[in-house]
């Protein structure tokens, strides 16, 4: 929910009306306090399904933005973590708060302090040309793919699979679509639809869509890239009316 901390109307009216990195340089300072942020309660289910899939020892937050992710990875990572994104203001914000934050436990996964764990790194860098080697053990991605049209989907897996060792996981949370008809269905279908006749109308662009991410399609982008993937029910994060889970963790484990 919005928060009297979180950004005005009119800011992000501005963010809309800029290009997707500079829309994220303007948010970024009231990021964590707009409904944008990842919930607590997702970064901790995804905390507790990735426990058992350890150890790890290196990880990495693909468009980490303010460091939701990087929390996650602190937890569950012992030798270093990175956190990347295009975003200058989203990084400046993470790197400052984790540096800034009383040190101890963390309230949540998605406390920006420092947390008993490894150190941070927070690099510059186009998801679609990700300036690593076979590094990481591990690597995840919170809320950000709706940035990237479908047609840049094959490419930015293959830059995931290219920056992780052999057996390395990169993961993600899925939630189940919702139900056609239902407010959150009309929701969605609307947004998107606006955002797609902001862009025909205006430039630059804001990529931002929530429909064109469809499992299906995202199973087999996967698989053409070298990873075998098997989905995890999210069991923290509970179940619809039919007994499905609400949302899973897609496993994506390199061949």
């Amino acid at each position: 929910m919005p928060t009297t901390q979180g950004p005005t109307f009119r800011e992000l009216a501005v963010q809309a009306l800029s290009s997707t990195e500079r829309g994220y340089d303007l948010l970024a300072p009231k990021f964590d306090h707009s409904p944008y942020r990842t919930p607590d309660r997702v970064l901790d289910a995804v905390t507790e399904a990735l426990r058992p899939l350890g150890p790890f020892a290196r990880g990495l937050d693909v468009c980490c933005g303010t460091g939701a992710g990087v929390g996650v990875l602190r937890q569950v990572c012992h030798e270093r973590v990175t956190g990347v994104d295009f975003s200058a203001g989203m990084l400046a914000v993470g790197r400052s708060s984790a540096a800034n934050a009383p040190a101890g436990p963390p309230r949540s996964a998605n406390s920006a302090a420092p947390v008993p764990g490894p150190p941070v790194d927070w690099v510059r860098a186009d998801a679609r040309a990700l300036p690593f080697a076979a590094a990481f053990d591990l690597a995840l991605s919170f809320g950000a793919f709706g940035h990237f049209l479908p047609s840049e989907r094959p490419a930015l897996f293959a830059q995931v699979r290219a920056s992780l060792r052999p057996g390395g996981r990169f993961v993600f949370p899925v939630g189940a679509p919702p139900a056609v008809g239902s407010r959150a269905y009309w929701t969605l279908l609307g947004f998107d639809t606006a955002m797609r006749v902001r862009n025909a109308l205006w430039r630059p662009r804001f990529v931002m869509y929530y429909r064109t991410f469809r499992l299906p399609d995202v199973l087999t982008d996967l698989a053409a890239n070298g990873f075998s993937v098997r989905l995890s029910p999210l069991t923290g994060l509970g179940a619809r009316p039919d007994g499905a889970p609400r949302a899973r963790l897609v496993v994506a484990t390199v061949r």
